[in-house]
C-alpha cells in the first residue's frame, strides 16, 4: 500500500530530480503521474526503471491523489496549487509563493519536522530556498547547543539554481571563449557568467540587498528562531551544480570548534569532512548526486566572542529542492497521512 503522487513540472531540472529521488528512496507509491504544461505534453521522463509520459497540468483532476510535488514557478503555482489543495491533495511547493505565509509550514525535516502538523490549514507545505535549506541543516544542531545570535553568510551559488537556461548560458559562454563565432552575450544573467562571478541573485530591494539575500534572512527566522540575526551576500558562480556557503556564526555561549565538529558529525543530514590538509574539505563538484550537506573548515573566530566559521556545500537540486521535498513527503506520510 502506498500513495498516489503527482510531480508537477516533471520536465524541468527539479521535477526530473524529484522523480529520481522518489525512485531512489523507494517512496511508497501506488501510482505516480508526471504533469507539465501543454507544450510539454507527451514528453517522456524517467521514474526508476519505468518511463512516464507527461500529462496536461491544466486539465488534470487532483481528486483522489494524496501528494503533489510542485516544481513550477510562483505564477503557475498560484493557479494550480489551490486547485490541488481544494481537491484534497497535499501540495509540497518548491516555489517562493507560500514560504512567508504564516498559515503554511516551511519545512526542513532535519530541522523543524514537528511544524508539518500545520499543513492542514491550507493543505500546502512550502519548501525553502535552496541556499537556506543547506544552511539551516548546519545551524540547527549548533543553535540547540549554544544559541545563535548572528549569522554572516556569503553564498557561491551554481547556475542550476537559475534553471536549465542558466546552465545553458554557462556552457555556451564557456565554449564561446574558445570557438570563434560562438560568443554568447548574457541573457539569463546580468553579466557574463563564464570565468566570472556575479554578486546579484534575484531582484534588488530598496535597502540594497537582493531578494535572494532577504529570503535567507526571513526563512532562517521562520524555520529555526525569529531571534537570529542574519546578513547575507549571495553570489552566482560558474559552477553547474552545487551551492557553497562561507558561514560565520556568533553564539550566546562559547562553543569549542572540536565540540562543534562532534555535534555536526552526529547531526541528521550532515557529513563532516574537515581535515587541515590539502584537499581535506568538500567542493561543489564532489557533492553532486549526494543527499548530504557537507561541512568543512570548522574553526574558531578569534575576532568576536563565541564565534565559529565553517564551509557548507550541498547539491542544490537535491537538498536545496527535490530531496527536501521528498523528505517532507516522507514525514507527511509517517505522521499525517494514511496509505491507500
Amino acid at each position: 500500500m502506498g500513495y498516489r503522487v503527482a510531480v508537477v513540472g516533471a520536465t524541468g531540472n527539479v521535477g526530473r530530480e524529484m522523480l529520481n529521488i522518489l525512485a531512489e528512496r523507494q517512496f511508497p507509491t501506488d501510482e505516480i503521474v508526471a504533469l507539465a504544461s501543454r507544450k510539454s505534453l507527451g514528453t517522456e521522463v524517467s521514474f526508476g526503471d519505468t518511463t512516464l509520459k507527461t500529462k496536461d497540468l491544466d486539465t488534470f483532476d487532483f481528486s483522489g491523489w494524496d501528494i503533489a510535488l510542485f516544481a513550477i514557478g510562483s505564477d503557475a503555482t498560484k493557479i494550480y496549487a489551490p486547485r490541488a489543495a481544494k481537491a484534497g491533495c497535499v501540495v509540497i511547493d518548491n516555489s517562493s509563493l507560500y514560504r512567508y505565509d504564516p498559515a503554511v509550514p516551511l519545512i526542513v525535516p532535519e530541522v523543524n519536522a514537528d511544524a508539518i502538523e500545520g499543513y492542514s490549514r491550507k493543505n500546502i507545505i512550502a519548501n525553502p530556498n535552496c541556499s537556506t535549506a543547506q544552511m539551516v541543516v548546519a545551524l540547527k544542531p549548533l543553535h540547540d547547543r549554544a544559541r545563535i545570535k548572528r549569522v554572516v553568510v556569503s553564498t557561491y551559488q551554481s547556475v542550476s539554481g537559475a534553471g536549465k537556461d542558466g546552465m545553458d548560458e554557462l556552457w555556451d559562454q564557456t565554449k564561446g571563449m574558445y570557438v570563434p563565432g560562438q560568443e554568447k552575450e548574457p541573457s539569463k544573467f546580468t553579466k557574463q557568467i563564464a570565468f566570472n562571478v556575479i554578486p546579484h541573485i534575484d531582484t534588488f530591494l530598496e535597502d540594497g540587498s537582493t531578494k535572494e539575500e532577504w529570503k535567507m534572512v526571513a526563512e532562517t527566522k521562520k524555520i529555526i528562531d525569529t531571534s537570529i540575526l542574519v546578513t547575507a551576500t549571495c553570489v552566482r558562480v560558474p559552477v553547474f551544480v552545487g551551492h557553497s556557503e562561507a558561514i560565520n556564526i556568533e553564539f550566546e555561549d562559547f562553543l569549542d570548534e572540536d565540540e562543534a565538529r562532534d555535534i555536526l558529525r552526529e547531526a541528521p543530514g550532515v557529513m563532516v569532512v574537515d581535515k587541515r590538509e590539502d584537499g581535506g574539505y568538500i567542493t561543489p563538484v564532489e557533492c553532486v548526486g549526494d543527499f548530504a550537506t557537507f561541512i568543512s573548515r570548522i574553526r574558531q573566530d578569534s575576532t568576536i566572542d563565541n564565534g565559529l566559521n565553517l564551509w557548507c556545500v550541498s547539491d542544490n537540486l537535491r537538498k536545496g529542492a527535490a530531496l527536501n521535498a521528498v523528505q517532507i513527503a516522507e514525514v507527511l506520510g509517517q505522521r499525517c497521512l494514511k496509505k491507500g
